[in-house]
């Protein structure tokens, strides 16, 4: 109820037309002229995000609440709900010029963090390095006793990502001292409890902060220290490990620094201290220091058993930034490698049998990917052991899913000779894009490179075609599992048609079970008698989406994989693409989008080796002669007959015989006469002209390279030249008909010169030079003049607004 309610509500704000949105500007800015805004003013403001925020594109507000949104975030002070909706709406809004907006003047770390977020989501870089030294100079300046530091820190690692080069040395030295210090000494003490009242005793001490199963802290406190009250370097704590890694990969080198452990009243008191004192490591050597301990002081308290369901999905979050932190470190500085293996090995071999901490798996993966030679470590087997159990066992985490993309797009660089690994796990990754398709799929389009090779390629295309009819097997799969029985009823995944269980028939469970494979078994199935057994679920949202995305997966198979195919490899790919083109799982919508996208690549692969039409002429013949793809609009047959009429010849390869050409023109002789002149039907569609034109040009070209079919097509393309002499007008509208007239006629016209037809249809390999379209002494120019000459002597033939080829 919750999220329909909220998408009710997301839909109306991106319906909001201009008009609409000045009347809640005017609104808005008139509540924000009073000298208290109240209520009304944050409510008016709420909605006003509401609108600014729900659409991808952005919408322009008046000068003047701009103005107003900016005044409200100056002195004197307003209530912070209503200056953190000014900030939301002014950064939504970004980037805008003209705006008046500046730090230089803001003391308070609060109205300064707000203040900077809007500067730096305009994205001048001028104004960003100005903002990180404004933010270092408030920090330097600020008073122990004065306001909290808290607020400024998010600001310092914003600045440090979009511009790293923004920190003096000195002041990137400072920061790391002063993040060591935090993360290793943080009170351990809670806060005190709030004084006054009758019945609150004065004289009591806070209490020590516990660990996640209950027990007293021994040791430093960390952000999985639980205390009732948190102190303010408490906070700083927690704030520090946040920005840890960013800051670790983004500092620079340090100057000296010899206080190796820094006062812990200073810590907690004073944000950041001008006071620099000499010592043995360096600031940032010293924070990489207390980083591993305190990743390893994480660890160790992931072994607890939390009490709070909370606590422990915050173990896991804490393991899995713990793991990359430790990555980072072992990458800056090798001597950390070999005191952190055991305390990895141990990790991974504690959360192999854990199915709730699937996540920390990730990044231990890739931290042996990384460090596995060094440290002699059997990355490949902590990798299988990955990419065989998320994909089956998670699918339908969405961020899980994510999570495991990006750590496949990250991990290429590092996989090295373990990529055959990741090429041959293809199915199980599929499996992710299956049920999470419209928010995975930028990410697959750029992770299938490295998926297709030679070996793969072709089972790899089949798995893609058949994406739908998996997204319904996962399906049907969540649905006979016993968690299904425990979901209420209300749940979406039970409302569809549900279909029979596949064990009932031994066949089909075993093409169930390779079609849920997660490894690539080099021995791809016909699916197609799943394709029943599937069919209630071909109507469900999940499926329709992934139908969706298959059109821009293929384009992006076939631009990696014509890369590298050779000549055996692009003959199989034609040959999947012909056969697999009446062979597809039935969503609605679908045979027709891949259609579009086979035709096109069937004629690329086409032009890149045409010798496949002699090599294909069996399958090429089957498909013509059956009229297939017509029902879905007929794009493969007509990118068939085109590629047939353009490469059938000699010219293009030796083993052309003409017999192969009057085989190849009877067939389609009769599709072309079975299309024109038939009525539409159930089982003979409304012929598209395309493929009207196409047979009819194939047909002329054909003959122009057997002579003693001219006389065929002549009388055929005769009949064609006009809607009243031929029964073409029962599948054709007329304004079709008058085009495939028009090309009747100049094809007749062309075969009366039989000589000067072949050389125009069936052009030497030569005539691709740009001489021959420069120069008007060749022989193409001269040909085509006399086509013209043909063409203007035979033009009364022509339909009335027809006109001669140029």
């Amino acid at each position: 109820m919750a999220a329909a309610g909220t998408e009710r509500l997301l839909r109306q704000a991106r319906e909001v037309r201009d008009e609409e949105l000045g009347q809640f500007c005017a609104r808005a800015s008139a509540l924000l002229r009073t000298e208290e805004p109240g209520p009304e003013a944050v409510d008016a403001l709420r909605r006003l995000f509401l609108i600014v925020a729900a659409t991808k594109y952005g919408r322009k507000l008046e000068d003047e609440c701009v103005d107003l949104l900016q005044t409200a975030l100056g002195p004197p002070p307003r209530p912070e709900p209503l200056q953190l909706l000014c900030a939301a709406i002014l950064r939504e809004t970004a980037p805008r010029p003209g705006l008046s907006l500046s730090c230089d003047c803001v003391q308070s770390p609060r109205q300064l963090s707000l203040v900077a977020s809007v500067l730096l989501a305009q994205g001048d870089r001028r104004q960003v390095r100005s903002v990180g030294q404004r933010v270092f100079q408030v920090l330097e300046s600020r008073q122990p006793e004065g306001p909290s530091a808290r607020p400024l820190l998010p600001v310092v690692s914003k600045v440090a990502s979009l511009a790293p080069g923004s920190f003096r040395e000195d002041q990137a030295n400072l920061l790391s001292k002063r993040l060591a210090d935090w993360l290793r000494y943080a009170s351990v003490p809670q806060g005190p409890a709030p004084s006054g009242g009758f019945f609150t005793p004065r004289a009591r001490q806070p209490g020590p902060v516990t660990e996640v199963d209950g027990a007293v802290a021994t040791d430093f406190f960390t952000v999985l220290s639980t205390a009732q009250r948190a102190t303010e370097d408490q906070w700083l704590n927690v704030q520090a490990f946040s920005m840890l890694r960013a800051w670790l990969q983004l500092g620079g080198p340090g100057a000296p620094d010899t206080d190796d452990r820094s006062e812990q009243e200073g810590s907690s008191l004073s944000v950041l201290s001008a006071a620099a004192s000499t010592g043995r490591l360096l600031p940032p050597e010293r924070l990489r220091e207390k980083a591993f301990q305190y990743c390893q002081r994480l660890v160790e308290q992931s072994t607890r058993r939390a009490l709070r369901r909370a606590d422990a999905d915050l173990q896991k979050a804490c393991l899995v930034e713990a793991v990359l932190v430790l990555d980072v470190l072992c990458r800056q500085d090798p001597s950390f490698l070999y005191r952190t293996l055991s305390c990895l090995k141990a990790l991974q071999a504690r959360l192999n049998g854990d199915p709730a901490c699937v996540r920390v798996l990730l990044p231990l993966a890739q931290f042996f990917l990384g460090h596995g030679e060094a440290a002699a470590v059997d990355a490949e087997a902590v990798c299988r052991q990955v990419f065989g159990r998320v994909p089956a066992e998670h699918f339908h985490s969405p961020m899980l899913a994510f999570e495991f993309v990006q750590f496949c797009r990250d991990s290429l660089p590092l996989l090295g000779r373990h990529l055959g690994l990741l090429r041959r796990s293809f199915p199980g990754l599929l499996q992710l894009l299956a049920w999470n398709s419209p928010a995975l799929t930028a990410e697959f389009v750029a992770l299938l490179p490295a998926l297709v090779d030679a070996s793969t390629a072709v089972e790899l295309l089949h798995a893609l075609l058949d994406l739908p009819c998996l997204t319904a097997a996962l399906d049907l799969q969540l649905r006979l599992s016993p968690a299904a029985s425990e979901r209420p009823l209300w749940d979406a995944s039970l409302r569809t048609a549900s279909c029979p269980d596949a064990s009932q028939d031994p066949q089909l469970q075993g093409r169930l079970q390779h079609l849920l494979r997660t490894e690539a078994s080099g021995a791809p199935e016909r699916l197609a008698p799943l394709y029943p057994l599937l069919q209630p679920m071909a109507g469900c949202a999940r499926v329709l989406q992934c139908a969706e995305a298959v059109p821009t997966l293929l384009r992006a198979f076939f631009s990696a994989v014509t890369q590298f195919a050779d000549g055996a490899l692009t003959n199989q790919l034609a040959r999947l693409l012909l056969e697999r083109s009446d062979s597809l799982y039935p969503v609605p919508g679908y045979e027709a989008r891949v259609h579009q996208v086979l035709s096109a690549q069937f004629l690329g692969l086409c032009q890149q080796r045409p010798c496949l039409v002699v090599e294909l002429a069996k399958e090429l013949l089957a498909l013509v002669g059956s009229g297939g793809g017509l029902r879905s609009g007929g794009s493969v047959l007509t990118s068939a007959v085109w590629a047939v009429g353009e490469y059938l010849a000699v010219s293009w390869d030796r083993r052309c015989t003409a017999d192969q050409i009057n085989k190849f023109f009877e067939v389609l002789e009769a599709l072309l006469f079975e299309v024109t002149q038939s009525r539409p039907s159930a089982t003979l569609p409304q012929c598209p002209p395309q493929l009207v034109t196409a047979l009819m040009t194939t047909l002329t070209k054909l003959a122009s390279r057997s002579q003693d079919l001219i006389p065929r097509v002549s009388l055929f393309l005769s009949k064609m030249r006009t809607p009243a002499q031929s029964a073409a007008g029962g599948a054709l509208c007329c304004r079709e008909d008058e085009g495939v007239g028009t090309r009747a006629t100049e094809l007749l016209n062309l075969l009366k010169m039989p000589s000067v037809a072949q050389f125009v249809l069936t052009p030497g390999l030569e005539v691709a030079a740009p001489r021959y379209h420069r120069d008007t002494n060749t022989a193409l120019p001269l040909a085509l003049r006399a086509v013209s000459r043909l063409v203007e002597r035979e033009a009364g033939l022509l339909p009335a607004e027809g006109r001669p080829p140029g």
